[in-house]
C-alpha cells in the first residue's frame, strides 16, 4: 500500500512540475508522519524518501533515536516555547515559527548548543481563527524583527491553507504567500535567505507546487488515515 501510494504522489508531484514549467527536483517531500508507527515510516525511508515531518515534539523525539539519523526531521506543527530545548538539536528545519515570543526562544536554545537553526515563518494566509501565524500584513515586520536575533536563520514561509473540497479554491493563497516571498527577498535582510515555501498538503499539493512550493507536506496520501489514539 505504502508503495502505491508513494507512487502515485510522485507522479502527481512531477506531472504537475511538468505543467508549469518547473524542474521536479526544486520540490522536496516532506512525508508527514505523525501518530504512524516506527515500521511504517522506516518503510517509506526504504522507498526512498529522507524528509520526514512532526506535529508534536514528543513524536518527533521518540522516533529520532528509533530511526535512521541520515532523517532529515521537520516540526511542522504548533510548537510551545517550553518545549523548543527538546528538539533544537534535532529538528533539521522548524516550519511553524509563529511568533516573536517563539523565535527568542529558538534563539536562546540554539545559542546555548552553540548551532544556528534553520526556521521559517508561519503566515496565516486565509486568515482563520483556528490557525496559528502571522497575517500577511504582519509578515514582513516579523521578518525583520527575527532576523536580528542570534543563532537563529529564517529560510522561507510557510502555511497551512483551509481545508477544501476544491484544491483550487486555495490557489490563491499559495500566490499570496509566493508574492510574500519574492517581496522579502527584495528586502535583502540579514540572515534571510527565502529559499524556501513550506506549502501544500495531501488535498492541494499539486496547486501548491504549480504555485512555487519548495516543500510539501504529505501524510494521509501516504500513510492512510491518521490514528490519533496512538499515545
Amino acid at each position: 500500500m505504502l508503495k502505491n501510494n508513494l507512487e502515485e504522489v510522485r507522479r502527481n508531484m512531477e506531472a504537475a512540475a511538468v505543467r508549469c514549467g518547473r524542474n521536479i527536483d526544486e520540490v522536496t517531500l516532506i512525508a508527514v508522519s505523525k501518530t504512524k508507527p516506527v515500521e511504517m515510516i522506516k518503510e517509506v525511508y526504504d522507498l526512498g524518501v529522507r524528509d520526514f515531518g512532526e506535529n508534536k515534539v514528543q513524536e518527533l523525539v521518540d522516533k529520532y533515536d528509533r530511526l535512521p539519523h541520515d532523517i532529515r526531521w521537520h516540526l511542522i506543527g504548533h510548537l510551545q516555547t517550553n518545549k523548543v530545548k527538546y528538539i533544537i538539536d534535532k529538528a533539521y528545519l522548524i516550519h511553524s515559527v509563529d511568533s516573536l515570543k517563539l523565535a527568542k526562544e529558538i534563539s536562546k536554545e540554539a545559542g546555548k548548543r552553540g548551532i544556528c537553526a534553520n526556521v521559517l515563518i508561519e503566515v496565516n494566509a486565509a486568515g482563520e481563527e483556528s490557525k496559528y501565524g502571522f497575517s500577511p500584513d504582519e509578515v514582513v515586520d516579523a521578518v525583520q524583527e527575527i532576523a536580528k536575533l542570534p543563532s537563529i536563520y529564517i529560510k522561507g514561509l510557510m502555511t497551512v491553507a483551509p481545508y477544501v473540497a476544491v484544491s483550487e479554491e486555495n490557489r490563491q493563497f499559495f500566490v499570496k504567500i509566493r508574492q510574500l516571498t519574492v517581496d522579502i527577498m527584495q528586502k535583502n535582510i540579514d540572515n534571510v535567505s527565502m529559499d524556501f515555501i513550506s506549502m501544500g498538503m495531501s488535498g492541494d499539493y499539486e496547486v501548491a507546487i504549480e504555485e512555487g512550493a519548495t516543500y510539501i507536506r504529505v501524510g494521509t496520501s501516504i500513510f492512510g488515515e491518521r490514528n490519533y489514539n496512538i499515545k
